[in-house]
């Protein structure tokens, strides 16, 4: 059988034959089928790699705007099912935040599930798997790195498959946390401008939660930028090696929640932001490099409710996905590529301002942005 012409094909072609292990048996809504029979997406793909123990799970969601592009994520879950879950979700997630920045891309992501951190070698057997699935998919999905997947796994798939995004096969792509963190900049300096007419960032002090490969060159950036950094991180010597680096100052990681603060920048986990955190908040502001940071999506209101400006995640943090779309377009010019990635703020400017004038919050004003986007497709 010839493959699939389009992503589209994908729902209704016979799925190529892998090797794979049945979902254990659970409660109805816990097993795969049943999570496959609710989700509004175009097809799941999904494959087992017994030398690994590792299920290899592609989702995707939507296509209206080309190509189905998100990165991989690798972690142990407590069950293949949570994982398949979790691809689902982060694929609609790059639906909407391909939507909202207005490129022509398509919601997809991809999960690596294993039991546990692989060496090396293991590691590279997984991947040479994954690689396999990518190319049975054509020019189906385009991947890139995500939590718990490098720079260095990406080069070593771009050897094997032409699908790692903005890069040229055989080539090593380059690091995304900067591209993220001159989003989330822009984005900030957004917020200050919406809130107090000026994206000046002199003295103005921000909370910068987790300080890995987005959080720290964003702590950078702000440093230079003239604001006062508040650093927190699990790690706590990372913590403080990092604003010692900058200037900043380095609080305990149960204290950025509440700290005082002109803006709150979660890059760690996602879902800090809820109904126990948001009555906690010392803070005009939320904008960070985290996926998914509210937990249900009530909590956009309760932030309104209280006042406080949030930039939606999926527009804030798209800097690094950004990058990549506008790598594979051709342009690589580091100035052509910031003054690009810089348009985040002013994309947030006008969801502040669409806000505002419908009386709701940013995250419904991005959404029904996106809806247009995606209608209009």
């Amino acid at each position: 059988m010839s493959p699939p012409e389009t992503v589209s094909d994908l729902a209704s072609c016979p799925p190529k034959t892998i090797r794979r292990r049945p979902d254990p048996p659970r409660a109805g809504p816990d097993r795969i089928e049943s999570l496959i029979e609710r989700w509004e997406g175009l097809a799941v793909v999904a494959s087992y790699h017994a030398e690994t123990a590792s299920w290899v799970f592609v989702a995707l969601h939507d296509d209206r705007l080309g190509r189905p592009t998100g990165g991989c994520r690798m972690k142990s879950y407590p069950s293949p099912a949570a994982a398949l879950r979790d691809a689902m979700r982060l694929a609609e997630g790059m639906t909407w935040k391909w939507a909202a920045m207005g490129f022509g891309y398509g919601g997809g992501k991809s999960v690596l599930a294993v039991p546990g951190p692989l060496e090396d070698g293991r590691r590279r057997a997984l991947l040479t798997h994954f690689a396999k699935v990518l190319n049975g998919l054509g020019d189906g999905y385009g991947v890139g790195a995500d939590l718990g997947t490098t720079t260095d796994d990406m080069a070593f798939l771009a050897g094997l498959t032409a699908a790692v995004a903005g890069t040229e096969r055989g080539k090593r792509p380059p690091e995304t946390g900067p591209f993220t963190a001159t989003g989330v900049h822009a984005g900030i300096e957004a917020c200050m401008a919406h809130l107090h007419g000026s994206a000046d960032l002199s003295g103005r002090t921000v909370v910068v939660q987790g300080v890995g490969d987005v959080g720290e060159p964003l702590a950078a950036m702000l440093a230079r930028s003239g604001a006062r950094v508040l650093v927190a991180d699990l790690d706590g010597s990372r913590a403080r090696a990092v604003a010692g680096r900058w200037g900043g100052v380095a609080i305990a990681a149960g204290e950025a929640l509440a700290a005082e603060c002109d803006l709150y920048a979660p890059c760690a986990v996602g879902a800090t932001l809820n109904v126990r955190t948001i009555p906690h908040l010392r803070c005009d502001a939320v904008a960070g490099a985290a996926n998914n940071q509210l937990e249900t999506p009530e909590d956009a209101e309760r932030l309104r409710a209280r006042g406080i400006l949030y930039a939606p995640d999926y527009v804030v943090n798209g800097g690094g996905a950004m990058a990549f779309g506008l790598m594979e377009r051709g342009i690589r010019d580091p100035a052509g590529l910031e003054e690009r990635l810089r348009g985040i703020g002013r994309l947030l400017r006008e969801i502040f301002r669409e806000a505002d004038a419908r009386v709701v919050s940013p995250v419904a004003a991005a959404r029904e942005r996106a809806r247009r986007t995606l209608e209009g497709a």
